[in-house]
């Protein structure tokens, strides 16, 4: 990156080498050996596209899913490949069945994409959407679960909780958060959009009844490439979002939720198909494997925040372990927003365009008011955290309105 050091693998990224590239957490970044194997993938399907959708396709899945399953800890039969986290979580909600006046429970750390489904979905049933208010700042992570059990009620018919907070950054206590609702006899909804690859993740031992997660993210595949883990028992209530051939297809060595989800329509499959390959690849950079991987970015990013709350005088806002690769600093308050249903920050272009460095700047818990959230990946180093923290203190210290543009909400 210009001005520091760059990482020693930076070089398998096609990223922009002049840009600090600090917001991976909201699109991610495909490892340019992982985008050379969607090359081969697309063009075995182009040579023969009925060989391969025809007759090769659903074995081709299904190597592809016995490999994310080992990885995530679960059974492939539970796994079904979807577009991203959102489509996973508009599945479950669409296929709910609501009565009038029951309550689907989230947070006000909830992305905004899957707030919006459960609106959609409460609306279309005369139900609720009740939202529980966790702090941020916040001291300790019990204060989540007591936020979000504080607001349970016998109406209550499903909970959608995060795993790792999109506008915040927080890795939540998401095994005891299951486990208390479902002791109330509530099914969890996760949406693991940043989990998979961040922290270790292992769907069978968290139990929750329904899991939707990223592949583009962390695990660094193509974009286009998430999951759904939806657990056996609750297989036969979950649709896809789009009804294509499965839906009578009369077979009896796949079961229906694999007949439904495997074919939607025609589409390039070849993110799905390169999730082993981005799992593999990431998987070497570093002699300890993902695990090493994982800590080494987690450790980035704590050293990462520490160096921007330094620079600005700022205290972090969370306990260390409730940070795995993203970090969320509250800044001083900002300019109105404009009237427009997205919110742009003039600071967040005047770091991309003065100082070249992507990142968002994010309403929170609304405009004015407002967040920095850094991401560390592996193409990260140490410099590009001195290097926003300073130019961060002469932004702020100079607040100068500018024309901007929407941020990211991902």
């Amino acid at each position: 990156m210009k001005g520091g050091a760059a990482s020693s693998v930076a070089h398998h990224w096609g990223l922009d080498p002049e840009i600090a590239f600090l917001n991976h957490g909201s699109f991610g970044a495909c490892p340019q050996p992982v985008l050379e194997r969607q090359c081969e993938w697309r063009a075995r399907m182009e040579r023969q596209p009925v060989q391969f959708f025809v007759r090769d396709l659903e074995s081709l899945l299904d190597r592809a899913r016995a490999e994310l399953a080992a990885f995530l800890g679960c059974d492939a039969e539970d796994l079904a490949f979807v577009p991203n986290a959102t489509t996973g979580v508009n599945a479950v909600l669409r296929s709910l069945e609501l009565d009038p006046d029951d309550e689907l429970l989230t947070t006000n750390h909830a992305y905004n994409a899957c707030r919006n489904a459960l609106t959609f979905v409460a609306q279309r049933a005369r139900a609720r959407v009740v939202v529980a208010a966790v702090p941020f700042p916040l001291a300790r992570a019990d204060e989540v679960v007591e936020a979000v059990l504080a607001a349970v009620t016998p109406r209550t018919r499903l909970a959608l909780v995060d795993y790792v907070t999109s506008p915040t950054g927080l890795v939540w206590p998401v095994e005891p958060l299951v486990a208390a609702l479902a002791e109330r006899g509530i099914d969890v909804l996760v949406d693991a959009a940043h989990a998979p690859g961040m922290v270790p993740v292992n769907l069978r031992a968290l139990g929750a009844a329904y899991c939707s997660g990223n592949c583009h993210k962390w695990l660094c595949a193509p974009k286009g490439a998430g999951f759904l883990h939806v657990r056996r028992d609750k297989q036969a209530g979950v649709r896809p979002t789009s009804i294509s051939h499965g839906a009578n297809v009369v077979r009896t060595d796949r079961s229906r939720f694999l007949l439904e989800f495997d074919w939607t329509g025609s589409i390039d499959p070849s993110p799905y198909l390169c999730v082993p390959d981005a799992l593999r690849f990431m998987g070497t950079l570093l002699p300890g494997g993902w695990a090493e991987l994982m800590d080494r970015n987690r450790r980035l990013a704590l050293d990462a925040r520490r160096s921007v709350c330094d620079a600005l005088g700022a205290v972090p806002p969370c306990p260390d372990d409730m940070i795995g690769t993203l970090a969320a600093i509250p800044i001083t308050d900002g300019d109105p927003p404009p009237p427009s249903l997205l919110y742009a920050d003039p600071l967040q272009d005047a770091l991309l365009q003065e100082y070249r460095i992507e990142i968002p700047v994010i309403p929170w818990p609304a405009a004015p008011k407002r967040l920095v959230r850094l991401s560390a990946q592996v193409y990260n180093c140490a410099q590009d955290y001195v290097r926003l923290g300073d130019a961060l203190r002469n932004l702020l210290q100079r607040r100068r309105p500018a024309t901007g543009s929407p941020i990211s909400r991902a």
